[in-house]
């Protein structure tokens, strides 16, 4: 005979009207009233069913829910029973938010943060919160659970022993373009975030500068349509001519090859120049030599020539004059 599903909080089986607890089911559960704090609740990316018995027991015995959409967080206590009082913490309100939940907190109150999906503070709103929170001495408490980064690089088929997480690439084309020659120095897996507009330009861009690497394409993780494409990046931008665009996308690119980590000739040479004509000899090197992995005395060598170069050419322009 199955046994009857216990309480998570074994001093409360009896469930009093009214009195906090969650539902899975048709099974009810009793919870205790969260200890005073901030608790960093990690919620699901996709299938509500990703959630763990921590985070439930929490979310019921929290005071606040504190959450970017109310409305998409309303789903989540739905599906599960929770009589939660919520209350919207987002990027264009947290300046005023964030005193009303240190006064709650000093008060003795226990406020939870979630985001939309996932874990809070990985590219959503949160930081300063924590910050401040800590600052003043009340407890902050993580709840561990599901994460887009950690569900693209595990189905990913690349190497996880070293990743890099990036998160959002900049929208504009140089300024894509300029980043992703930086991260493509980076040793180790890299793991970023893009919009479904932009996956064709970002794809052609990452093509373009790091060649033949294998990557994984992640849309939609966890969910009805989920969708991974592993593929050399040529590959996958040639297949990005007509993409699909709804959905939530993770890029996971593989690692450099040890060719790969040495900038050729010509390449050191456009960067050093683009560096001089802002910074001094001793930074252009310093960061030149960060991104092209060559050694410092070759790369300083080369930064003199091209700086005395220059100096040439304008006292020969100053001279004609």
């Amino acid at each position: 005979m199955r046994a009857k599903p216990a309480p998570i909080n074994t001093s409360e089986a009896a469930v009093e009207p009214g009195a906090r607890g969650f539902s899975i089911g048709a099974h009810h559960f009793s919870a205790s009233k969260a200890a005073p704090g901030l608790y960093l609740v990690a919620t699901p990316i996709g299938n509500l069913g990703d959630i763990t018995l921590r985070a439930l027991q929490t979310l019921a015995g929290v005071d606040i829910i504190a959450c970017e959409d109310t409305r998409i967080t309303r789903r989540l206590t739905e599906r599960y029973g929770i009589a939660a009082q919520l209350k919207p913490y987002h990027e264009h309100n947290a300046e005023a938010a964030r005193p009303k939940i240190l006064h709650a907190l000093s008060r003795g109150a226990s406020i939870a943060l979630v985001s939309d999906a996932g874990t809070p503070l990985i590219s959503d709103p949160g930081f300063k919160l924590v910050r401040e929170v800590s600052a003043t001495g009340h407890p902050v408490f993580a709840l561990p659970g599901p994460s887009s980064v950690l569900a693209a690089l595990t189905v990913a088929a690349l190497p996880t022993d070293r990743f890099f997480f990036e998160g959002f690439l900049p929208a504009k084309p140089v300024a894509r373009r300029k980043r992703l020659a930086e991260l493509a120095r980076i040793d180790a897996t890299l793991v970023m975030f893009e919009s479904g507009n932009r996956m064709q330009d970002t794809l052609t861009d990452l093509a373009g500068i790091m060649g033949e690497r294998q990557a994984a394409v992640c849309r939609e993780l966890t969910k009805l349509h989920e969708e991974i494409r592993r593929a050399p990046l040529a590959e996958l931008a040639r297949q990005a001519d007509a993409p699909e665009t709804r959905g939530e996308f993770v890029l996971v690119i593989g690692p450099p090859a040890a060719d790969e980590q040495v900038m050729a000739s010509d390449d050191l040479e456009h960067l050093l120049r683009g560096q001089l004509a802002h910074h001094s000899v001793k930074d252009a090197v310093a960061h030149a030599v960060e991104l092209s992995g060559r050694p410092r005395r070759e790369v300083y060598a080369r930064a003199l020539e091209l700086a005395k170069e220059t100096a040439k050419q304008v006292r020969g322009d100053d001279g004609e004059d």
